[in-house]
């Protein structure tokens, strides 16, 4: 590792940083100090009681019951948070509106609505609204309330309404299949559904109403939809988005405790429904107050990450709304009518922060783009980068061609833990290719697969301390064993993420993408069940397996292999067949980038499709190792993947 030094800050900006002054704290009211930030780390990890007690009293959060004890229980599974507790994460949230009421709390550029701006107390109104009239639906505390919504600002109000009464929020993009939304909500019987029912994307007018009838058909415990018209008029017995936020009543967040649910999100295993994902509310304050310490956001920024509402950095952008930044979203294609489009969109607004996934910086590399000689990024003091690994190549592009002086700051963490476990760190020299530093409280390491640590070489990403954003349960998980299963299974007591990790010596790290079969693409995460549906769900397949190929320094390429049903042509109106379904079931974004025949699918001697071998074998795995052939049914339908990884590898 040790790439080269790219940035080094300066020892004002250093000592100016919110991560500086919460070291400052921690040594004039604990009586702590640290010889260097990993010194810290370790006192973090530690004393768990005394870290997050410490990022509570910093952070000034408010609770009508403090918690006696934080940490209640210590193990994993099973780990217990905040008993006793009472507070509420709209709560604080919106009190920045008090002593703010006029500045900008909210920044939305938007393809179909345009720009608008909304300052903390209309903001704080239209929520305090809004929640009066779901409690006025019938809508109490634990009930399910979810959308189908883009990346504006009814998403965000519909969320921080829902939030305020203790109801549980839960959201899908509108870009999703109508199966796909299904598998998530049906699992959870939500009780409102709030959608819009088109958007403009690319310039062009997408129109939902015929899929949203169709899932609206298919959630039968929905009381209430409420419908924000972009074309045409309100269905029947709908409720319209505009009515709910007028109101001129006051705000007042309930009381829940500290673990009560706060939203559902959704990450897909390889098999089965997707994962309902159950984080709390105090989870969430602690976890989102300490990530702004990494990205050191405070009232001063005006923040924006690009994201779709569908992934879990929808919800980690209102971190910044949590420390009363400004908060700029954009919702729209980051390539209409130009790749320019976001770099004007930040040197408009005067974006102190500008976050994104790795795709989109190197899509923006491979496209030419120079922003440092298109638009003036004089207030761009950071970038963020997450979703997937980012390019030495790439991060050589930001320094040249965006902006020399400024800090780059990778991510990597997941929608499980709706954190991240390797970051950024203000006072440190930004590296090529490399993450700065494991985040505070986190206590990230890299195991062999006998649980053994390993420092400089790529091992899988684990976590031995529980955190307090991890996941309260799955929703419908009653004995738990599917959250065991997903995340306790390989090492006893230790959370196993999925990912390829190798750290060094002084904390730095890089991720080497998925060490089991999930498909990434772009930072989506998505279980290669919902493509399987999709695609053997047409008549025409009998048979199919997908991989997704993450290559350090490349993008990611996913190729799916179908077998054809007998006397089907594998031809070219099969494939768009395939894409189709894929797009109207599932997404677009998860369409393959190529489609192969083969015979059979691998499969193990009970029958499961053998993702993981044929992944690792593509990544350019040794065949004699990778699988035991005589644990698998069919041994000889290996040998196609072999001759298909030989002839990749030479092209």
């Amino acid at each position: 590792m040790s790439g080269k030094v790219l940035w080094t800050p300066t020892p004002e900006r250093a000592e100016a940083s919110t991560m500086a002054q919460f070291e400052r704290f921690v040594q004039e009211t604990r009586g702590l100090s640290f010889e260097d930030y990993n010194a810290m780390w370790r006192w973090s990890v530690d004393d768990l009681e005394g870290f997050w007690n410490a990022i509570w009293d910093f952070f000034s959060l408010q609770a009508s019951v403090r918690p006696e004890q934080l940490l209640v229980k210590r193990q994993m599974p099973g780990m217990e948070w905040g008993t006793g507790g009472r507070l509420n994460y709209a709560e604080n949230i919106l009190k920045h509106a008090s002593g703010n009421a006029d500045k900008p709390a909210l920044i939305v550029q938007s393809e179909t609505f345009g720009r608008s701006e909304f300052t903390w107390e209309q903001l704080r109104s239209q929520v305090a609204s809004v929640a009066a009239r779901l409690r006025a639906m019938g809508v109490t505390e634990g009930d399910r309330v979810v959308a189908i919504l883009p990346n504006t600002e009814t998403a965000l109000i519909a969320f921080l309404a829902s939030a305020s009464i203790g109801a549980i929020w839960s959201l899908c993009a509108p870009d999703m299949g109508h199966v796909a939304i299904l598998d998530r909500f049906k699992q959870i019987e939500p009780k409102v559904l709030i959608a819009q029912d088109s958007y403009v994307h690319a310039g062009k007018m997408v129109d939902r109403r015929a899929v949203l009838a169709e899932i609206a058909e298919g959630l039968p415990s929905v009381v209430q939809f409420v419908t924000l018209a972009v074309v045409g008029s309100v269905p029947d017995g709908h409720i319209a988005w505009d009515d709910l936020i007028g109101d001129d009543v006051p705000f007042e967040p309930a009381q829940v405790a500290f673990e009560h649910p706060l939203w559902i999100v959704y990450s897909s295993g390889t098999t089965g429904n997707p994962k309902p994902i159950v984080h709390g509310h105090g989870g969430v304050l602690l976890e989102s107050c300490k990530q702004s310490l990494h990205k050191d956001v405070s009232a001063a920024d005006r923040y924006c990450w690009l994201t779709s509402s569908g992934w879990i950095m929808w919800n980690s952008q209102w971190m910044a709304l949590g420390q009363g930044a400004t908060v700029a979203i954009f919702d729209g294609a980051p390539n209409h009518p130009d790749m320019g489009v976001l770099w004007r969109f930040v040197a408009d607004e005067k974006l102190t922060y500008f976050g994104a996934g790795a795709a989109y910086f190197s899509s923006c590399m491979k496209a030419g783009v120079t922003p440092r000689t298109q638009v003036d990024l004089s207030a761009l003091r950071s970038l963020g980068s997450t979703g997937s690994p980012l390019s030495p190549e790439t991060y050589d592009w930001i320094y040249r061609d965006v902006k020399a002086d400024q800090w780059l700051a990778p991510i990597s963490g997941g929608t499980d833990l709706a954190g991240a476990f390797v970051v950024g760190h203000p006072g440190m020299p930004v590296r090529a290719g490399e993450m700065q530093c494991r985040a505070l409280g986190n206590a990230v390491r890299a195991f062999d697969p006998q649980g053994n640590e390993l420092v400089g070489e790529v091992g899988e990403l684990v976590c031995t301390e529980p955190l307090p954003s991890m996941p309260l349960y799955f929703w419908g998980d009653e004995d738990g064993s599917r959250l065991f299963d997903s995340y306790f299974a390989d090492y006893p007591g230790v959370w196993r993420h999925g990912d390829w990790i190798a750290i060094d010596e002084n904390g730095a790290s890089v991720i080497y993408g998925r060490s089991d079969a999930t498909i990434n693409r772009k930072g989506l995460r998505l279980g290669s069940a919902e493509i399987y549906q999709a695609v053997e769900g047409l008549d025409t397949i009998l048979d199919s397996i997908v991989v997704d190929l993450e290559f350090l320094g490349r993008e990611s390429f996913m190729p799916l292999f179908v077998v054809p049903a007998q006397g089907v042509a594998f031809d070219d109106a099969l494939k768009e067949q395939i894409n189709a379904a894929i797009r109207a079931q599932v997404s677009a974004r998860f369409v393959p980038n190529e489609i192969v025949e083969i015979k059979e699918v691998p499969r193990t001697l009970s029958g499961k499709k053998l993702e993981v071998p044929v992944k690792k074998l593509l990544l350019g795995g040794d065949p004699a190792t990778v699988v035991n052939r005589d644990s698998m049914a069919n041994p000889d339908s290996f040998d196609f993947f072999i001759a298909y990884a030989k002839a990749r590898a030479a092209a």
